[in-house]
């Protein structure tokens, strides 16, 4: 009885663990012999003495708990005084039970001699052969033959349970859904499928989301298969592409579904003969901006193919197998959170690697906590009879953990104050940490930095640490030699002295070619440590024995954010070689503003759900809603004029409502709503118990008249004296900051002070930056910076808040805040105003120049911050002003280096406390925070405090409930607010703009020429694209000016890099910037009427870097395009290879001028070539 997936019936759910590791076969590009070498006794000696001192049970990420992360609420500005000292607070995470994994969750039987021989003489054959021969058996058989054991049979090794349970699921004719993280395996459940179809003489298409992964794949098929049944259609190469395995990028394989919307039979769409499409990294539905691709494909396919959807661990794959099965058809769920190479988690400091999680692998090392580190920092030593109580269990033959100092913790209550100091001291210089991995044989190594200067930086900081003996250092010489010969333009020479020492950096800015040069020698095991930005982690097959993760945060156009969970184990999932480590490594890194704590919060966070990125496109519309054409033409074919008359509103509403948020809004918004009214409900009940009046109430009800009235009188004078504490603080603070104006703005001649710059941050932790003052901004020669500050409204001064919050006594002084510019110790530049300096002391760096006709410290440091690209990091914000911060680059380091430690100044060192008026403000502020202690104590000695305290105690613990149900709602208006269907809407009002730009009637669903080329064209807005293409401006140019004006069109996301010295951008011809100045005029029709109904689809147009693709297609060679240029190589490769992909679609675009179809064809075959043409296999 065949099992149909509905919306009441969830799917199969088939969760289960991995077995032990083996090994994937290896593509090479270059045929250099690997040779490996014995480790030397010093590292041996290391090794061994690592695994001694770290000799603990390894923890994976299956044995990680999910928590929840309570907010903190905002400290009230009355009761900012009233903590002197917090106590260190740990919180307890219960132990998972489900950690154990089931004696039959791995395939471990002892073989038999017999079947012990057939797996020797399995591997004497190559995967293609075995294959074959079972196509063979398949063909003199029958198809009834291929079962699980079969296809395992291709296989030298043991497959794993999951793997086994996702290709039995798949011979039952399901479509499957495998959720498994990443480097487990998931791409041998798609190739015994593969196998299985093609010994049927069927079709498999393969998808993924990267043209880099694509071709990769491609590879890999061939090895199994051979050449003649693998093709490749992407963009940019179209092989074989009638080939039983074909391969392509996801978005070819959904423009070829939009031809078989609404049709029975799968033919029209290309689909012949095909049963089974792979989706790769499915877990790309959510990326923003391309995550609508996936859900189209599941929505458009044919229900008759089978679905193979491959994901890493995600928080719902059981939403999205319930969606699949609901739109498509019988769907079978495969989880597995278990890695085949379990993870070991390191926390790497300035003098030490210490593992990052306890023994248990639940929570954190006691060891990283900031109040043991403080302990450390301060000389504590533990008691004697500690040191006797661990030296007799040590005798006993016990085992010390990781938490056994907990006297240390008992002995004292710590302070935060010195926590950002602590931290600051404990940050490792990349030279450090990799001291740390080398020895303990963790190398190679993976190194994520999330910006490519600083990949770069990294590669040149170390780039004479030897990492390679002499024998592999001939073999990488041999191998560049070879790839200079065969790609001269490709070879990026500034990386060469670091290669030869072991160490490459591998980001966007690279040409694709050296990329791939690079994971080869990496993947040989010639290059040691590789400094990637996160793009690395998605899906390239490129693991190493080391994860190294630099930093908690990434840099976005807006600031920066904090990793998610995923993306933080998809970066782990690079850690440990299946069949070649036993356990894979991941070191995280202190930070100035991360530390052990905030490591262990993202990875204890849990796994981020699948949210729907649903919109609907131009494209999409057209090809939905398209039915007769205008205009037929004469070369058409009968079938080509026959047409369906195209699809009602009401359905392509059905196919839009299909979307995967509307499913899991289906099902989740009503409880997720039920849920937040009953928080709501219980919030507004509990707020009712803590108001003043109900303190009162309850007070007078468990207290004598006597008492409650002692007490009631005692609270009336202390909320008084409250506020004057508070006036008084205000007014110490305009007091300081009279005080700093004279000596900012006027510092002592020949000299830039040192000073100390204090915040809060959002959970109360109080962090001091020693820093050299550089000056008032409006003072220094840095355009740049003042042109952002007046620029951006976030760096308004509001000045009449300012005034508000200052007493009336201080109202006539001049307190205007102004911004300042630091260098911080930490090699950050500080922008801030008078309100985060704590105190400016009497030292600092002479302004003076190092030698005649050198410019002054304070000009060198000036156009160094000038040189920076102005992205500004808030840090903390109030009435006076913000505090924002930017990292300095390689050029500033030596400068951060010479700011002394605050510990080395002194209190006659702060220039501050000599002004008199300010010394006063605090005396004054001293004495009445005295007098509101005093009147506490005189509160807790009366006759009834023990009742009234009581009821504070109460009221203490409501509060910390509401706080609760606060976060709680929080998280389900995020989730409600990321499930809410909107794709109808967005549909309508992309069509009302097709409609009024007359490319469809979505009337009569008559498509006219402009709306034929825009439903076939590829882009971000194929409207303004079709716009273009069909316009006559551009039929008189010449290839060279075609292919630049092209550029203009997809330029988007390209940026100047200028780095050191190079400036130099090719300025377009006026031919060109005459045309693009035309278009400009049908671009801003086309944004008024997106803007009228309210479609925010981005029309790109750019003159910036049309001067590079037409020097390039007019033929000047690379090395010439490319000196002092201001563009990395990967960019201008990147914009050179969108131009050729528009350029190559134009030939193939109905009723588009035979001219422009010449130059456009003209102009890509010359583009078209090394370093930048890509090679398939």
């Amino acid at each position: 009885m065949a099992f149909v997936a509905t919306t009441n019936t969830p799917p199969l759910i088939l969760s289960h663990s991995l077995r032990p590791p083996r090994r994937y076969p290896s593509f090479s590009l270059l045929p250099i012999p690997t040779t490996t070498l014995p480790l030397s006794l010093r590292s041996l000696s290391s090794t061994l003495k690592f695994r001694l001192s770290f000799s603990f049970n390894p923890p994976t990420s299956s044995s990680l708990p999910t928590f929840s992360d309570a907010g903190e609420d905002d400290v009230e500005d009355e009761d900012d005084d009233d903590e002197e000292e917090e106590e260190y607070e740990e919180e307890e995470y219960e132990d998972d039970d489900d950690d154990d994994v089931a004696a039959d969750e791995y395939d471990d039987e002892v073989p038999d001699e017999g079947e012990a021989f057939d797996a020797s003489a399995r591997r004497e054959e190559f995967k293609w052969q075995r294959v074959e021969k079972l196509c063979n058996e398949v063909r003199e058989f029958g198809a009834e033959i291929i079962d699980v054991d079969e296809l395992a049979s291709v296989y030298d090794f043991r497959i794993d349970k999951f793997q086994r349970l996702a290709v039995q699921a798949f011979l039952r004719g399901s479509s499957v859904v495998v959720s498994a993280p990443t480097s487990s395996g998931k791409t041998l459940i798609a190739e015994a499928a593969a196998v299985a179809t093609v010994a049927r003489g069927r079709r498999i298409f393969y998808t993924t989301p990267l043209k880099a992964l694509s071709n990769q794949k491609f590879r890999e098929f061939r090895e199994t298969f051979g050449d003649s049944y693998v093709g490749l259609l992407t963009g940019d190469s179209a092989v074989n592409k009638d080939a039983q395995v074909l391969i392509m990028t996801t978005e070819i394989l959904r423009n070829m579904l939009y031809q078989s919307v609404g049709n029975v039979s799968s033919s029209r769409s290309g689909l012949v003969n095909v049963d089974v499409i792979v989706l790769d990294e499915v877990h790309y539905l959510s990326d923003i901006s391309r995550g609508t691709v996936w859900e189209e494909i599941v929505i458009y396919c044919p229900k008759e193919v089978q679905l193979i959807c491959l994901s890493a661990t995600v928080a719902n794959p059981d939403e999205l197998a319930g969606w699949i099965g609901q739109i498509h058809g019988k769907t079978e769920l495969v989880t597995s959170s278990k890695r085949p190479v379990p993870l070991t988690w390191h926390f790497s400091m300035k003098n030490s690697l210490l593992p990052l999680l306890d023994e248990k692998g639940t929570r954190m090392n006691r060891k990283l906590s900031l109040n043991y580190l403080q302990l450390q920092a301060a000389g504590y030593k533990p008691y004697k009879d500690d040191w006797s109580r661990k030296r007799n269990a040590r005798k006993r033959g016990y085992r010390m953990s990781y938490d056994s100092d907990e006297s240390m913790f008992e002995q004292r209550s710590l302070s935060k104050n010195n926590i950002n100091a602590i931290r600051r001291s404990q940050v490792p210089q990349i030279i450090d940490t990799l001291w740390h991995i080398e020895p303990r044989d963790m190398l190679p190594a993976i190194w994520f930095i999330f910006s490519r200067k600083g990949c770069d930086a990294a590669v040149q900081y170390i780039e004479d640490c030897k990492l390679l003996d002499e024998c592999e250092k001939s073999e990488v010489e041999l191998a560049l030699k070879r790839f200079r010969i065969q790609y001269p333009d490709a070879v990026r020479e500034t990386a060469v002295k670091g290669l030869l020492q072991g160490v490459a950096a591998h980001h966007a800015g690279c040409l694709p070619l050296w990329k791939a040069f690079i994971e080869e020698l990496f993947q040989k095991g010639l290059v040691k440590v590789v400094f990637a930005t996160e793009t690395l982690a998605a899906g390239i097959n490129m693991p190493a024995r080391t994860a190294v993760i630099s930093s908690l945060s990434k840099r976005i156009d807006s600031g920066r954010r904090p990793l998610s969970s995923n993306e933080l184990l998809q970066m782990a999932g690079r850690a440990g070689r299946r069949g070649i480590d036993e356990s894979g490594h991941v070191v995280l890194i202190q930070t100035p503003n991360e530390g052990a704590e905030e490591c262990c919060k993202v990875l204890f966070a849990g796994l981020e759900p699948l949210v729907s990125q649903f919109t609907a496109s131009y494209g999409m519309v057209l090809n939905l809603l398209s039915g007769v054409k205008a205009i037929h033409r004469s070369n058409e074919s009968d079938d080509m004029r026959q047409s369906t008359g195209g699809r009602t509103l009401e359905d392509a509403r059905k196919l839009v409502e299909q979307s995967f948020g509307n499913y899991v809004s289906s099902n989740v918004m009503l409880a997720a709503k039920e849920e937040l009214k009953k928080n709501e409900k219980e919030i507004e009940l509990l707020m009712s118990e803590i108001t003043d009046e109900a303190i009162d109430r309850k007070s007078r009800k468990a207290l004598s008249q006597k008492q409650y009235k002692e007490i009631a009188e005692l609270q009336e004078d202390l909320r008084a004296e409250k506020r004057v504490r508070t006036a008084l603080r205000r007014q110490m603070e305009a007091k300081r900051i009279s005080a700093l104006k004279p000596l900012l703005d006027d510092p002592e001649s020949g000299h830039l002070p040192f000073l100390c710059l204090q915040y809060r941050d959002s959970e109360g932790v109080l962090h001091s930056i020693p820093a050299v003052f550089l000056g008032k901004v409006d003072s220094l020669n840095a355009s740049k910076l003042k042109d952002m500050i007046s620029s951006v409204d976030s760096f308004a001064l509001n000045v009449a808040d300012a005034e508000r919050s200052l007493p009336d006594s201080v109202l006539n002084e001049d307190l205007e805040p102004s911004y300042h510019v630091a260098l911080g110790s930490d090699n950050s530049w500080y922008l801030f105003t008078e309100k985060w300096i704590k105190t400016v002391y009497g030292t600092g760096f002479p302004d003076t120049p190092l030698a005649q006709g050198d410019a002054r410290p304070r000009e060198i440091m000036s156009t160094l911050l000038d040189k920076e690209d102005m992205k500004w990091d808030k840090l903390a914000h109030s009435e006076h002003g913000g505090l924002w911060f930017m990292e300095g680059s390689l050029e500033t380091w030596s400068w951060s280096l010479n700011v002394p430690v605050l510990s080395s100044f002194s209190e006659n060192d702060e220039l501050l406390l000599k002004s008199q008026a300010y010394r006063d403000a605090i005396e004054q502020y001293k004495d009445q925070r005295n007098k509101v202690s005093r009147l506490k104590k005189r509160i807790s000695r009366t006759e009834g405090y023990k009742e009234y305290n009581k009821i504070i105690d109460g009221v203490k613990f409501i509060e910390e409930k509401i706080k609760r149900l606060k976060t709680r709602s929080k998280r389900l208006t995020n989730r409600i607010e990321q499930i809410e269907p909107s794709g109808w809407k967005e549909f309508m009002q992309v069509s009302n703009v097709i409609h009024e730009t007359r490319a469809l009637d979505i009337n009569t669903h008559v498509i006219f020429p402009l709306g034929e080329t825009a439903a076939a064209i590829r882009g971000e807005n194929e409207l303004w694209l079709a716009m273009v293409l069909r316009s006559k401006i551009l039929v008189g140019l010449k290839p060279p000016q075609l292919a630049a004006v092209c550029a203009g069109l997809v330029s988007e996301g390209i940026k100047v890099r200028p780095w050191k010295n190079n400036s130099f951008i090719y300025e377009p011809s006026a031919t060109v910037v005459n045309c693009i100045g035309l278009l400009g005029e049908q671009r801003s029709a086309l944004l008024a009427i997106q803007e009228k109904h309210g479609v925010t689809i981005s029309c790109c147009l750019d003159t910036q870097f049309c001067g590079m693709v037409e020097a390039w297609a007019s033929g000047l060679t690379w090395r010439e395009i490319m000196m002092d240029c201001a563009m990395d190589d990967g960019d201008l490769a990147r914009l050179l290879r969108r131009t050729i992909d528009l350029l190559a679609q134009i030939p193939k675009l109905a009723d588009i001028d035979p001219l422009l179809q010449r130059n456009a064809r003209a102009a890509s075959d010359v583009m078209d070539r090394p370093p930048i043409s890509e090679l398939a296999g």
